[in-house]
């Protein structure tokens, strides 16, 4: 659906308005194009001293590490994993304040710490805990599409931090902001094309007829993988219409069938690499309002279903070492939602299947993830009444909606190889919204 405020804010006599009055201001965000450099200025890389990431960034990026006055970056990486002590934060003031107006439009603020759990004394913890409050300050402030983000790597993973780094400087994390993310200690085996790292997997996408699931398709279909397309009888044409466009395969398959997970597993007889739980649905009613049929087939369709699927696969091996299990919730499931008690229900019980699940995968060499959209500009979104609408549009630090591309493409990101050691996330793809944050 089009936003028709941005495209006016982002018009001549848009932009002398929108400053005047100081409206919302939303950005054009920059999204990944193939063959597109990984950020579009110098990278520009900072560290406390005694970090131990600095040298493996070195050795994965083109960086720069002098200021040169009135250089634009189009990124700032700053190593705070030497931060051992409150005092020590001040390195972080003092990288980021004289170059807070340096980063183009679109640029990319990335702050690499150590797990508060895995320090070595609670003062390095509680320093390292506050680093959270800058980078999402950050996220507010800067503006004109810049993202901030922070990378908890745990002692051991040193190695396996490219992948990540890769989405977050890239234009694929466009509406990815203020997040936390974790990387688990261990190696990854690199792609040998990180244009198509997926080359040789099969990934299966549920509810993948339109919207979000389509856009999921394509990207992972991009990213080279075959890609099996499911989603309701009903849904059949349209189903068709991606399957074709990606050169997959559709299943039409009911997932709350008595007998789906079984018909499910007799066609992935050869087993699946990248399994997307992207199907959902909306019964909206408040709670006093709501009978037990909208209730039971939301928690059916949006959790139950997953749970199921995921033990026939996981019983029957086809789910293998390096395999992805990747969730949609919402963050709904963080923040709650008036007249969506069922929906907010399944999403928050999707976030604990990520937290119950992964730990637990990890010694089979499979990971577990989730993505948590906000507001993305679907079929659904456009059904919203307009003052909600445009609440959800610019109740954000991008002051616009997303597109089903971002969400596709952070899922992309947690089924590629090099992201082996990166599991037990939800991430929010949701402009970093004021709602949860």
């Amino acid at each position: 659906m089009r936003d028709r405020y941005a495209s006016f804010a982002n018009s001549d006599l848009g932009r002398t308005v929108v400053r005047r009055l100081g409206l919302p201001d939303p950005p054009r965000l920059r999204r990944h194009e193939p063959g597109d450099p990984l950020t579009q200025g110098p990278v520009l890389l900072g560290a406390a001293p005694g970090g131990r990431l600095a040298d493996p960034v070195r050795k994965l990026l083109d960086v720069t590490e002098s200021a040169a006055e009135g250089t634009r970056y189009g990124a700032l990486v700053f190593d705070a994993t030497g931060v051992t002590e409150s005092a020590g934060l001040r390195a972080l003031y003092d990288f980021f304040h004289p170059r807070a107006r340096s980063l183009l439009a679109s640029g990319r603020v990335v702050v690499l710490g150590t797990p508060p759990e895995a320090c070595g004394s609670p003062r390095e913890a509680t320093a390292q805990r506050a680093v959270e409050g800058l980078v999402r300050s950050i996220g507010k402030e800067f503006g004109h599409g810049v993202t901030a983000q922070q990378v908890l790597v745990a002692p051991g993973g040193e190695a396996a931090i490219e992948s990540t780094l890769r989405f977050l400087l890239s234009g694929r994390s466009a509406y990815v902001s203020g997040q936390v993310i974790r990387v688990g200690a261990g190696t990854v085996t690199a792609p040998a094309d990180w244009e198509r790292p997926l080359d040789g997997r099969t990934a299966l996408v549920t509810g993948a007829a339109r919207g979000i699931g389509a856009a999921i398709a394509r990207v992972l279909a991009r990213d080279g993988a075959e890609v099996v397309a499911l989603d309701v009888p009903a849904a059949g044409d349209a189903l068709a219409g991606v399957a074709n466009d990606v050169r997959g395969r559709a299943l039409q398959l009911d997932l709350t069938a008595p007998d789906a997970a079984e018909r499910l597993a007799a066609h992935l007889a050869g087993g699946v690499d990248v399994l997307v739980h992207n199907a959902g649905i909306t019964r909206d009613r408040t709670l006093a309002r709501m009978d037990a049929a909208r209730w039971d087939s939301v928690l059916d369709v949006n959790l139950s279903s997953q749970e199921r699927i995921n033990e026939v696969l996981l019983e029957r091996d086809l789910i293998g070492e390096g395999g992805r299990i990747i969730g949609v919730s919402s963050i709904a499931g963080i923040a709650g939602n008036r007249g969506q008690t069922n929906y907010a229900t399944s999403k928050a019980g999707v976030i604990g299947l990520v937290e119950s699940t992964a730990p637990v995968l990890a010694g089979r060499g499979i990971t577990v993830n989730a993505v948590a959209p906000g507001f993305i500009e679907t079929a659904m979104t456009a059904k919203v009444p307009v003052l909600l609408r445009e609440a959800g549009r610019r109740m954000n630090s991008m002051a616009q909606g997303g597109l089903p591309v971002d969400v596709a493409e952070t899922i992309a990101w947690f089924a590629s190889p090099g992201s082996g050691t990166v599991t037990g996330n939800v991430v929010r793809v949701c402009g970093q919204s004021l709602l949860g944050a």
